[in-house]
This record gives structure tokens, sequence and C-alpha cells, in this order.
């Protein structure tokens, strides 16, 4: 027997598989988006099922091939305008960021040089400005765009329908309030905000831009199925990553592995062709920047840390080590979201309930610690001036803070010290370094525009790596979760890569050989606790290896993965996944739990009261029913001849609203009508169903019926989908999810 539970199937699945026990249950919920239990219970989903209904049929009877080849034209151009308008949003906020680090670090240098205690106090006011403006644009402005923004897109993608997410305010806000973030040298990164940067641009392209702002295109509103438009914010994310990363290889992977639950082919191709479109357009960005004309932009930016002249090979010995930091990256980034668990759940439950102005104030202290800390570190140890280059000399002397992009070049005293204060791409790039100088060799780097030299042991090289982690990944634990754009790549490759040295440093000590290199073991510690805290293994491997342009570290690179992946797993899920939680996105997730076998559909709905409509229903009725809940299907039901209850279809929400609006289809009669002839017949277009992704649509409360118009009737058999997803009673939960997850 059909059962007619399912209102929404995999509305119900999610549902009751945020019912299930958790070993973390507790105050988790309450926080976020949509974690009340009133916005829980009022979750809906996106109609990525065709609805074959009359109208449906009426228009696609309609259309020819030639028509066909256009719509597949479309889809292809509007993946090239994704890929060039995610491109050119990258370029956009790298410069800005670039340019801005490049004017606080020169004044900065400038002011040292008379008196640090002033050069301080500008820094710190410099980047308080600039995360104040961030955090400003956020709170007032954009409330969508705070964070990453991947937990989000992610739901989007997995079917939840999230508001607020894909609007034109929130692309503002993420670009802007990214550069105020990152500029204002907060330990975040830009990488997650340009995914969904780029979710946005192909959102907004594809329904033809925004009518609130009047911006728009009627020749761009080609589509508007939600099914059309996840193919389209898929692309959108891809394009995202390989902006980001200069990695279009493994932003289709990220797209495949990460965010998307749906897959084929077709689509396939066109998110690598929308990669491919980036990576062109970053391309041409970085050689008209080359000439000069970008100001500060030079070797800093876009993301590629060239390690190819690094280690050439290694040893079997060796992998004993590079073990120990997969185990070390899955240990320290399933603490990381632990901690992000903790902290961002007291921030929300304390901190930002009280408003605003509460949330800027937290920005901005972050901001001050930041500075200072950054700021302050390097002059922990005194130094002695360096002198002039010469050839014959051990001694390297570093160039001047120039428009370069490299603000601080040093070696290791740039390593130990100074790595908090520059741009986190260029920290990076130094840690990556793959020159390796051992004990007593001298040091040398710039403080207040004067060359300076040092001899460090090893002793004093471990405590200031040591140092310098503590400090990181803490600032990197009170930052994620603030009320400004954040994302979590850069961070987490700097935290990596500062332990990964480490121990590349004991490794080098206890070997012995010289041909060991110090800036690997810190790639490897980069992707083992990425590995640790995002739990991406294929996508973040390419990634790895597009932006270091090393293909000989493959297999290491895979190593440490699979390893950290298999310690984190054994403590807590993905970082994504737990901040998806936070924020009260009932994810579908990939593996049924053990509790699942033993429950039936009809045990999971026991609770869930379900309404029903008749095929011919009274608009008075229609108008009660919407009006006391907030679901977004109901089962339609007919009587055989014999008096059999039988489900006929699906009548959505939105559908219905559209009847009750136009009212074209009201009748006095009772009595069902014949759809395909007669007197009546279909006077509505496919696309008048069509569901807006940029506002909240139609609602209840907008429809005005007169009393007479209550008392007539509706006939649902032509606007239902007589073909719904309907699943026995007795199946089992895990069967169901199998079944949803083939099926959306």
């Amino acid at each position: 027997m059909l059962s007619n539970r399912f209102q929404n199937g995999m509305e119900t699945a999610r549902l009751v598989w945020s019912r299930l026990p958790r070993s973390e249950e507790g105050d988790l919920d309450g926080v976020g988006l949509l974690s009340t239990t009133s916005n829980r219970n009022c979750v809906e989903s996106l109609d990525y099922e065709v609805i074959e209904n009359y109208a449906y049929r009426e228009e696609q009877a309609q259309r020819g091939k030639l028509f066909v080849g256009y719509n597949v034209g479309m889809k292809w151009f509007f993946a090239l305008l994704i890929g060039i308008g995610t491109g050119f949003a990258a370029v956009f906020i790298n410069i800005s960021v670039e340019n801005f680090a490049g004017w606080k670090f020169s004044l900065t240098f400038k002011i040292i040089q008379k008196s640090y205690l002033a050069g301080c106090l500008i820094y710190i006011l410099i980047n308080l400005a600039l995360v104040f403006s961030s955090v400003y644009i956020i709170t007032q402005f954009a409330p969508a765009a705070a964070g990453s923004g991947i937990p989000e897109i992610k739901g989007y993608l997995n079917g939840i329908d999230i508001p607020g997410i894909l609007l034109l305010r929130t692309l503002i806000g993420k670009i802007f309030g990214s550069i105020g973030s990152v500029g204002g040298g907060l330990a975040l990164g830009k990488e997650g905000p340009l995914v969904h940067t780029g979710a946005c641009i192909a959102s907004l392209l594809g329904q033809g831009g925004s009518t609130k702002y009047h911006i728009s295109s009627r020749w761009l509103q080609g589509f508007k199925s939600d099914r059309d438009r996840r193919d389209l914010v898929t692309c959108g994310c891809a394009a995202g990553v390989a902006a980001a990363f200069r990695a279009p290889v493994g932003g289709v992977l990220f797209a495949l592995e990460e965010v998307t639950s749906w897959w084929r082919s077709q689509l396939m191709w066109r998110v690598f062709f929308t990669s491919a479109i980036v990576a062109v357009v970053v391309r041409a960005a970085m050689g008209w920047c080359k000439s000069g004309n970008c100001g500060h932009f030079g070797s800093g930016g876009f993301i590629i840390w060239d390690i190819s002249g690094g280690q050439e090979d290694y040893s079997f010995e060796e992998l004993l080590p590079m073990a120990v930091i997969g185990v070390i990256g899955g240990l320290l980034g399933a603490l990381f979201n632990q901690l992000t668990i903790y902290v961002t759940r007291w921030r929300r439950n304390y901190l930002h309930k009280k408003g605003n102005r509460v949330k800027i104030y937290e920005a901005c202290l972050i901001s001050v610690i930041t500075s200072v800390i950054s700021f302050g570190l390097p002059l922990l140890r005194k130094c002695s001036p360096c002198p002039d280059s010469d050839p014959a000399s051990e001694i390297e002397c570093p160039r001047a803070p120039g428009m370069y992009g490299n603000y601080v070049n040093v070696r290791y005293a740039h390593i130990v010290n100074y790595c908090l204060f520059l741009s986190q791409d260029d920290a990076i790039r130094n840690l990556f370094s793959a020159k390796t100088i051992h004990d007593s060799a001298p040091k040398a780097f710039w403080v207040g525009g004067t060359q300076h030299i040092r001899r460090e042991t090893s002793s004093i090289l471990l405590l200031s790596l040591a140092k310098q982690y503590v400090m990181f990944y803490t600032l990197a634990v009170i930052t994620f979760g603030t009320a400004v754009p954040a994302g979590q790549f850069v961070p987490g490759i700097m935290i990596g890569s500062t332990y990964g040295r480490l121990v590349g440093i004991f490794t080098v000590n206890h070997y012995k050989k010289l041909n060991i290199e110090e800036g690997t073991y810190a790639l490897l510690g980069a992707a083992s606790f990425l590995g640790g805290s995002m739990r991406m293994t294929v996508s973040l491997c390419v990634i790895m290896v597009e932006i270091t342009n090393n293909l000989k570290l493959l297999p290491l690179i895979m190593l440490v993965l699979l390893i950290s992946k298999a310690v984190g797993d054994a403590f807590n899920e993905g970082l994504y996944e737990e901040q998806a939680r936070l924020r009260g996105i009932p994810l579908l997730e990939s593996r049924p739990k053990y509790e699942m076998r033993k429950m039936t559909a009809k045990e999971a709905c026991r609770n869930q009261k379900v309404l029903s409509l008749p095929r011919v229903v009274k608009v008075a009725d229609v108008v009660s029913i919407l009006q006391s809940n907030k679901h977004n299907g109901f089962p339609v039901i007919d009587h055989t001849r014999n008096g059999e209850t039988l489900v006929i279809g699906l009548m959505l929400r939105s559908h219905l609203l559209v009847l009750l609006q136009s009212k074209i289809d009201f009748q006095h009669s009772p009595l069902p009508c014949d759809p395909r002839g007669g007197s009546q017949g279909i006077r509505h277009n496919f696309s008048e169903f069509a569901k807006p992704v940029s506002s909240k649509g139609i609602s209840i409360n907008d429809i005005h019926l007169s009393s007479d118009d209550l008392e007539m009737y509706i006939d649902l058999a032509p606007f239902l989908n007589p073909s719904p997803y309907v699943v026995p009673e007795d199946m089992s939960l895990t069967k169901v999810i199998s079944f949803l997850q083939c099926c959306f």
C-alpha cells in the first residue's frame, strides 16, 4: 500500500535526521540562521522535481528542436558569463586587499623609522578601520554575507531553501566585507567567501538580475526552475574555488566532492568550462598587473606558492615523519572544529543576541588584539644591523619593502617572527620556501628601514615557530564566527604549514640529510590540517598540487590527507557540516545512521500531521489550510468507485497561491472538469508557477478574496504533480535515505 504520509519526502527525511540523538546534542539548538524550533519546523525544500502537470505538458508540446538547441546554448552562455563575472570579482577583491595591505605596511614602515609606538598605533588604527567597515556592512546591510557561506551554499545545493543567501545585497556585502576583513589583517581568508560570491553571481545571472533594485534583463530570465538554478549555482561554486586558488580542476572536484549532491556528465562539462574561463580571466588580469597598473599588487595576491624547485625525491625513512604529520593534522583539525563549535555557540547564545552593536564591538576588539600581536611579536627579539650584501659572504640581505608584494622578505627571521606581520599569502610563501638554512647560519631581515642580521639556533627556531603556531591557532579560533566574511582555507594552510615546518626541522636534525627540505614538510602540514578540519580528500589534493606546481609531491599529499581525514572522522564531522548544524541547516548526510535500520517511514511520521486536499476543493478550505500551517506540499486524494482512497498527486503551496491570486480557475460547481478539453482548458503558462529566488514570493496574506470567492471551488487536477515520489509505509528509513539520494 502506498503511503500518503510523505507530503514532501526530502523535507521529512531531513527533519527525522535532525531529531536523531547525537553525541554533541545539547544546547546546540537555537544557534544560527534556522536553528530555532519554529524556524526548523518551517524549513522548506527546493522544488528540484519536475512538476509534470498539464500546463507543463502543453508547454513542452509547443517547443520544437530549435528551442531545445537554444536552451542548451543559453546554458553554455551562462556558464561563460559566470566564469567572467566570478573572475572579475576575484580580481577586484585581490587587488583591493593587496593595495590596502601595501599602503598599510608602507606607511607603517615609514613611521616606525621614527617611532615604534606611533607605527604601532597607525597599524592598529588602519586595521581597525578596515574591519569596522566590514562588520558594519554585514550587520547593517547584508547579514547573510557573514561567514564563509559554504555551509549555506552546500545546504542550497542539497535542496534546502535558505532565504537571503543569493541576493544582490549579499553579493555586494560579500565582496566589500571580504576586502575589509582580509585587508584588516584578521586571521581568516577570502577563499570561502569567493565560493559564495561565485554562487551569488550565478544565481543573479540565472534570474536576470535583481527586480528589487531594478537591475534586471528580461532576455536573461530563461531559467526559472530550481533545477536549472541549482546547475548554475554549482558552476558558480566551482568558479569561486578556481578564482581563489587558480586551480580550475580543483574547483570542479570541489563542487563534486563537497557542495553538491546531484551530478551528471552534462553538468560536469559546463562546470569545467566555467572554471577554465575563470583561469583565463585571472591569468589575463595578472599579466595586466605585471606592468604596474595595479598598485601594490605584485607577487602576492592570487595564491600560487611555486615550490617546483624544492625537494626532488624522498626516501622510505621520511614516510614515518610524514605519517606523523597526517596524525597531527587530524587531531588538530578535529580540535579546531570542536573549539569553533564551542566558541560559536557561546558567541551566538550570549553575545550576538544583544544586537548588532555587540557584533561590531566584538569584531573591533578582535582586530585590535590581532594587530597588537602581529606588530608586537617580532619586537620580542633583539637584532643587529645587516651589512651590505657581499657575493663571498654567507649573509643574504633581503630586499627593502617595496611594490612587489612581499613586504618583509626574510628567511628564518621572517618565518619565525614576521609571519603575522604580513599578508597571509606572503607568509605562507615564505613558510613553503624550499631552501633550508641550517644551524648557525646568519639570517637577515628588515626592521625600521634597516637591514639586520641574527644567528639562530635550532632551539630558538623551534620555540619561535611553536609560539607563532599557538598565536595564530588561537586567533583563528576566536575570529571564525564573527560577523564578517571569513574563509578558513588560508588560515588552515598557515596553521598546518607552521607545525609542518616544525616536523621538518626535527627530521633534518635527525636524519642529517641535505636533500630534505623543510618547505616540503610545511606543505604536507598544510594539507594535513585542511584534511583534518574540512575532511576533503580528492579536491583538496588536486588544489594543493595546483597551487604549489609540484606534481612530485602528489603521493605524499594523498598519504597525509587519508591519514588526517581518518583520524579526524574518529572525533567529529567536517568543519562545514558542523557549521551547517550550528546554523540549523538540516543536511541529508551521505551515510544513514544505524538507528534508521530499525525505523520505518510510518514510524518516522507518526507525530507529523499530514494535511491532504481533495481533487475539487473549496477556496475557503484552501485559504484556511494555508493560513494554519507552513507546509510546502499537500497530497491530493481522490476516491475510486469502490470508495478506496487514492493519492493522485502532490500540490505545491506556491502553485496554490498562484491559483488563488489569479482567480481565473475558480468554478461554481464542486464537480471535476476535464483539463484536456471542454470549455475551461488550461489558462496558465508553466512559467507563471516559477518561484522567485530573490524575493519571498506570494504570501497568503497578500491575497484578497471576497466572500463570493471563498464559496467557489478549484479543480486541482490540471495543476498538481501527477507522478510524485512515494514510498511504502513499511520501508526502512535507511532505504528512504538511499532513495532520496538517488533521486535528488
